[in-house]
């Protein structure tokens, strides 16, 4: 069976994406929760690269697609996701970064058997208000977060789908069931068609940690966890003013003063930050995304992804069409 490949308008036919042959979709459609792109694993025709290829979802508008993916290639930070080569215009459009074994998060917390344990819902979320951090420092709004957007790695999460929002739908259009966002994690005043803003990335942040900490992205407040409670609700706050700013989300799931858990109850779940760990975002994330970060089933997950993408052959790309 060949594998797809993008056309001009986001359809997939063939096996070829740019100068990339396909090896296998990187999401699981039956999942049920929407992604704003269609995305696939991929290797060059010399086999010397893999890499992760974004296409947009059919009936996209492949110019607003590709200028938030070249915008992306400016983005910093170790979990940030920005993308390495952009389609020229005019062509079929797609985007691509190196490869590292990754899983979506709602295939993460199917791996996994239910919602994430609490101390890798904190890490996760101390590394992804990082890249916001950065990503807001210089004048850039990531108007893309969602449960989808978020791939799992071991050394850390990957920040992808960069401009969702802004390339579904021009500002001053409603967005609001738009294919491809996730409608829990879409800000109501992007819904309504505002121009995405930082504190718009804190509810989506919030919606898409309460979905890897219950399974929802709009979960009752009962079902979150008590110690992220408070937090994470006051992140889906309609009023954009009421939410926690990215610091103060920070101190909530990794504290400055935490110490490396003792094993007690009230320390459960809680990430053992070293001395140094308290200053810089950086450094607090990283403490966080230390050894154990991700339970045993993920870690196994990515391994068996890694050494089956080892065993397979890229099939011989077939002639680019001409335009």
């Amino acid at each position: 069976m060949q594998a797809p490949v993008a056309g001009a308008g986001g359809e997939v036919r063939g096996g070829r994406i740019g100068p990339y042959a396909v090896l296998r979709r990187l999401d699981d459609e039956t999942r049920g929760l929407p992604v704003p792109e269609r995305r696939f694993i991929g290797r060059s025709a010399d086999g010397d690269r893999t890499v992760l290829v974004g296409v947009p979802l059919p009936g996209a508008d492949p110019a607003r697609f590709l200028a938030e993916a070249e915008a992306s290639r400016y983005l910093l930070g170790p979990w940030s996701a920005p993308a390495a080569e952009v389609a020229a215009p005019g062509g079929a459009p797609w985007h691509a970064r190196p490869y590292v074994p990754v899983i979506p998060l709602p295939g993460a917390l199917a791996v996994h058997g239910g919602p994430l344990p609490e101390r890798t819902v904190r890490a996760l979320g101390a590394a992804l208000v990082e890249t916001l951090v950065i990503g807001h420092g210089q004048g850039l709004a990531h108007a893309g977060v969602s449960p989808g957007a978020v791939l799992l790695a071991a050394d850390g999460p990957r920040l992808t789908c960069f401009g969702a929002v802004r390339a579904a739908a021009p500002d001053g259009a409603a967005r609001s069931g738009l294919p491809g966002l996730e409608s829990g994690s879409l800000p109501p005043e992007q819904a309504d068609g505002g121009s995405p803003q930082p504190m718009g990335d804190v509810y989506a942040l919030g919606a898409t940690l309460a979905y890897a900490a219950t399974g929802h992205t709009v979960p009752e407040r009962e079902e979150l966890p008590a110690a992220l409670r408070s937090v994470l609700t006051a992140c889906l706050a309609r009023d954009p003013a009421a939410r926690p700013r990215p610091a103060e989300l920070l101190d909530a799931l990794v504290p400055r003063t935490a110490e490396p858990a003792p094993g007690g109850p009230a320390d459960q779940g809680r990430p053992a930050l070293g001395p140094d760990a308290h200053g810089d975002p950086a450094g607090r994330a990283a403490a966080a995304l230390g050894p154990g970060w991700l339970p045993g089933r993920i870690i196994a997950a990515l391994a068996r992804q890694s050494a089956e993408l080892l065993a397979t052959n890229a099939p011989v790309p077939p002639a680019a069409p001409q335009d």
